[in-house]
């Protein structure tokens, strides 16, 4: 009888040892989960109080199962011994790194104060087409007091190879060109003339371009070009990368100047575009309906008080492209403020 009096005596000592050894285990496991949270790593999680823990730690321990949890709490314990690291916790997890808010935008929103819940960082603000002046100017604020750029700004001056801030006259430039048929029946439109004004109408670039395919229609009522003007014009590949190579960075000013694109086989950055057939401001101003797009030659007549586009001899792409630019300039400031304020609109 003594003897397993002295037995059970042994086994319950040893039990509670162990016991107390897991609750040891247990208690900086919830120090460093609690730790973890307070650093945002973790998400919060509502853990009873620490007297509650101890007491359910202890009836939990004293049972026969201490031997087999204590064994298999050994091994994840001696993982991530240290509080606050990117070791792995006792789960064998790694605690999740988020990057450092930008200081300028706050970082109090990201942390948590205590034991409440961690406070969801404020939502940015979405970003919309930019660019003051040289793109899309931006109608929106971002979040952040300092007035840092958005991502739509970034990305619209990217496109455009502008920078921010006020547009130069230097980054302006009007084009127009000049198309003949090609293909059966001339149906297809191919470059034949590119000229390139600067803001105060100083021609740029004016040169005949010779197209890749053959010219089956000259257009020359309405193109201006000849046979003889394809003596020595520039072949397409050349001609294009020239002026390619003075539109890069430029606000591009020109009338319906998505045709004068396609025959260049090239879109500019749309921030960086302005389309003075588009420009309602210019209608009214004409005393035209909004919502027609109105002619060049009509635009030209009513509100620069002159002439273009006469005669048999065809256009002339260098009056056209001063023209263009000499409108634009005339609602210029208006409708940059425009764009500031409705920035999906072209």
């Amino acid at each position: 009888m003594s003897d397993i009096i002295i037995n059970l005596d042994t086994a319950l000592q040893e039990c509670s040892k162990r016991g107390s050894e897991g609750n040891r285990k247990h208690q900086r496991f919830v120090r460093r989960r609690r730790f973890l949270e307070k650093r945002g790593f973790l998400k919060q999680k509502q853990l009873p109080p620490d007297s509650a823990l101890r007491n359910r730690d202890a009836s939990h321990w004293g049972s026969g199962a201490c031997r087999e949890r204590g064994k298999k709490r050994k091994k994840g314990d001696s993982l991530g011994s240290q509080e606050g690291t990117g070791r792995e916790d006792s789960f064998g997890r790694c605690p999740k790194k988020f990057p450092k808010e930008n200081a300028s935008c706050g970082s109090s929103g990201s942390r948590t104060s205590g034991s409440g819940p961690p406070t969801q960082p404020e939502a940015p603000a979405a970003p919309s087409k930019t660019g003051s002046g040289s793109a899309k100017p931006n109608g929106t604020k971002n979040s952040c007091s300092t007035g840092g750029l958005s991502k739509a700004h970034l990305w619209s001056e990217y496109e455009s190879g502008l920078s921010s801030g006020p547009v130069k006259s230097s980054k302006m430039v009007a084009i127009d060109c000049e198309m003949v048929g090609t293909g059966p029946g001339g149906r297809n439109s191919d470059l034949a003339r590119c000229s390139i004004v600067s803001y105060y109408g100083d021609v740029m670039y004016d040169k005949y371009v010779r197209p890749v395919n053959p010219i089956t229609n000259y257009r020359t009522r309405w193109s201006g070009i000849r046979r003889h003007h394809m003596t020595n014009a520039v072949p397409f590949k050349a001609a294009q990368k020239e002026i390619l190579k003075i539109l890069s960075g430029k606000i591009v000013i020109g009338h319906a100047i998505h045709n004068d694109f396609k025959a260049l086989k090239y879109f500019h950055p749309q921030p960086a575009t302005r389309d003075t057939s588009r420009i309602p401001l210019l209608n009214r101003k004409a005393g035209f309906p909004e919502n027609e797009s109105a002619s060049l030659k009509r635009l030209t007549k009513q509100l620069l008080h002159r002439d273009i586009q006469v005669g048999h001899n065809g256009h002339s792409s260098v009056e056209d492209a001063r023209a263009t630019m000499e409108l634009y300039k005339l609602v210029e400031a208006e409708w940059e403020r425009h764009l500031a304020s409705c920035p999906g609109q072209d």
